[in-house]
């Protein structure tokens, strides 16, 4: 259970952002993608103000006076993140190609059959737009590759990824910027299903897991 094996987590502390940590629990998880042997918890880092700014402080630096950005497409619950990094990279003077000189914030919707989407009212910020893409966390990169494909299918111009924890470096060419990385947690892996040795060995899953959080079973 998630709850006895809180008592094992350990305070992975930002290399890039001082004073900034995420709770590591070891385990046995269940991605969409693939089982992982931690439970990332970013809670605090996307709901609580403080947390959240310093995450986007922590990002901005990394476009500021190199990117365009119009529109910031926000993944798996990081809307407040992203208000924060319009916010700054406005603030330190990023050029926006948007008539009134401000940034987007979106995020794309799941459809009826599992696919991403933007409706109508908002795609005209993404279609032509310089977009930064931002996750909660990337371990396969194959959730990032989707959205990449969704935004190009509305004619967006990905301009950079950025991430609150990713364990990929780049994707199709591209770097994922990102304020943990899995070098800062050594043991860290993530396993395809059919190989995980969790499940070789008979060792029940502790819970399903996503960016928003998890689901004990």
């Amino acid at each position: 259970m998630i709850g006895s094996l809180e008592s094992n987590a350990t305070k992975i502390m930002s290399k890039a952002v001082p004073n900034l940590y995420l709770k590591a629990i070891p385990g046995h998880f269940a991605t969409n993608h693939s089982h992982i042997n931690y439970y990332l918890d970013m809670t605090m880092l996307k709901a609580r103000h403080s947390e959240a700014l310093a995450v986007a402080k922590g990002l901005a630096g990394k476009y500021v006076n190199t990117t365009i950005v119009d529109t910031i497409v926000c993944m798996d619950g990081t809307e407040v993140i992203g208000a924060y990094l319009a916010e700054e990279l406005t603030r330190a003077g990023i050029h926006s190609m948007n008539s009134h000189e401000t940034i987007y914030v979106v995020s794309p919707e799941n459809n009826s059959i599992g696919q991403m989407i933007f409706r109508d009212n908002i795609q005209p910020m993404i279609t032509n737009k310089h977009i930064l893409l931002l996750m909660a966390s990337a371990t396969t990169g194959k959730t990032i590759r989707r959205c990449l494909e969704c935004i190009n299918y509305y004619r967006g111009n990905v301009e950079g990824i950025a991430s609150i924890f990713s364990a990929v470096n780049s994707i199709n060419g591209m770097d994922v910027h990102s304020i943990f990385h899995s070098s800062d947690i050594p043991d860290y892996t993530t396993f395809d299903y059919v190989d995980c040795p969790f499940c070789k060995n008979n060792q029940k899953l502790d819970a399903l897991v996503n960016a928003y959080g998890y689901s004990r079973l």
